[in-house]
């Protein structure tokens, strides 16, 4: 019985014919159920690459491929394959992002107190210099 955020068997066989089988450079690839575990579990939860659980093998094999894979385009292919099969094929677009974006609380443009909003900075008025006239 595979984990919360692991594929089950019937996902895995979906997804193994998409996986690449050339491996970097002579090396054996890891397992790649195993990294793809890895990579569902950090997306769906959100920590950091070096927190993964140790089950998954080590953080810089997971956080390596899923950027390979981005480049290469075996995440795409996965996407379009999943998007076929979930609308009997039917095409859908989909788009997943997990990106999060702090903005400081005076960030959000509101006009300051005793000041209008658009009013040019370079303006001779804001400036208290005498009107051209």
């Amino acid at each position: 019985m595979p984990g919360r955020h692991e594929l089950t068997d019937a996902e895995w066989a979906l997804l193994a014919p998409l996986m690449p089988d050339d491996a970097p450079k002579g090396k054996k690839w890891a397992d790649h159920r195993k990294v793809i575990n890895a990579i569902l579990f950090r997306t769906r939860t959100g920590i950091p690459w070096r927190d993964l659980p140790e089950r998954y093998g080590p953080w810089e094999t997971a956080a390596g491929r899923h950027r390979r894979w981005c480049m290469d385009g075996t995440w795409q292919r996965i996407a379009d394959r999943l998007r076929i099969d979930a609308a009997s094929g039917e095409e859908l677009i989909a788009s997943v992002d997990s990106t999060t974006v702090r903005a400081h609380q005076h960030a959000a443009g509101a006009a300051k107190k005793g000041t209008r909003r658009g009013t040019n900075r370079t303006d001779a008025k804001h400036w208290g210099a005498p009107e051209a006239g």
